[in-house]
């Protein structure tokens, strides 16, 4: 099977033989009470390499935005949120906004929208916050990150990024969009899981000193649930190391993959989303039903990820480090066979027959 469902973008996957042994996954008590062992050492590693002044760790992104939006609810404040965000970004704000803060989502990228919605929060005393991602994979358009960062720094608000797509794979040595949008300031804000090119399940939550030692002290999840395990701290400990030797290497290998795959969709007339980002969507087609190509492409060895599009399926590839250029051939010939099978029109061929399709 030709896997093109992962989101190990570098391929970053940590045998439990390269880690090393520990005595216990957990130790039974919350960061509270006590960090578990590496914790520190992850975190000032990840405050470097993303340019913030500190960070902290959490078991999910989940947790550190209910956790992060519960903290900063607590002066007045109007959320408003960039209408592409990712969904566990924006379940944290509307958490808040179900105890009472003012939440409204306007049009991606939309700076002007932004603004206005800032201006409105101000005259009503609240302080402004732009929820946005660092990369929406599949939207038009990239997310305007320096332009949300110098309206919040002007209107006094806070720009919180979720930063999960990114982290790793953009900005100097992978820092993420802070780094490649030389965004920075104590009005800033960056969570992250690390799951995706650092293969490691836990998250970070970069910000000022001051807003992460707030955060420590008021964080739901540090008293009431279990910090990252002793393993996932190694694996990103570990991620860092590799990180550091060879990830300019292993993202220049991605990028050539990606780009791989762009040209050769383009050379079988299979249209894709815009994007050269790891994750590529087919573009909507009439006549071909995302839901039977997915299964198509199952039968003939490739798995790829299905997703809802609004009230439509949508079918997505995964790109990573990992795929040898013969991979990316052969699922495209193998894609191109399902679309035509699947074209109202289309007759099976010889080849695809050879197939299996």
């Amino acid at each position: 099977m030709l896997d093109f469902s992962s989101a190990l973008y570098l391929g970053m996957r940590h045998p439990s033989a390269e880690l090393g042994g520990w005595d216990a996954l957990t130790l039974g008590r919350p960061a509270a009470s006590r960090e578990p062992p590496g914790a520190a050492q992850l975190a000032q590693a990840l405050a470097l390499l993303c340019g913030c002044q500190a960070a902290t760790l959490l078991p999910s992104t989940l947790h550190l935005f209910c956790d992060l939006f519960e903290l900063l609810a607590r002066e007045p404040l109007a959320i408003l949120v960039d209408g592409a965000s990712y969904p566990i970004a924006r379940s944290g704000a509307e958490r808040a906004a179900a105890r009472g803060t003012p939440l409204t989502v306007f049009a991606h990228a939309d700076v002007d929208g932004a603004r206005r919605l800032a201006t409105a929060a101000r005259r009503q005393g609240r302080r402004p916050l732009i929820l946005a991602d660092g990369h929406v994979p599949g939207a038009p358009r990239p997310p305007p990150l320096a332009a949300y960062a110098a309206l919040m720094r002007e209107a006094g608000g806070w720009l919180v990024l979720d930063d999960t797509q990114v982290i790793g794979l953009c900005g100097e040595d992978g820092g993420g969009s802070l780094r490649r949008h030389g965004v920075a300031g104590p009005h800033v804000v960056a969570g992250s899981s690390l799951s995706k090119a650092f293969g490691a399940p836990l998250a970070v939550l970069c910000a000022s000193a001051q807003l992460v030692r707030r955060f420590g002290q008021a964080s739901q999840s540090r008293v009431h649930a279990s910090p990252p395990s002793v393993a996932a701290i190694r694996a990103a400990l570990a991620a860092l190391r590799i990180n550091r030797a060879q990830g300019d290497r292993l993202r220049r290998r991605l990028w050539r993959r990606v780009a791989q795959w762009r040209l050769g969709a383009v050379r079988h007339g299979i249209a894709l989303r815009a994007g050269a980002f790891p994750v590529q969507t087919l573009a909507p087609r009439r006549g071909i039903d995302s839901v039977a190509l997915h299964a198509c492409l199952r039968h003939a060895g490739v798995d790829a990820v299905l997703q809802r599009a609004g009230a439509q399926a949508a079918l997505s590839f995964i790109v990573t480090a990992r795929h040898a250029p013969h991979e990316i051939e052969r699922a495209l010939a193998l894609l191109a066979a399902c679309l035509r099978a699947q074209a109202p029109s289309g007759r099976q061929t010889r080849r695809e027959y050879a197939y299996g399709i």
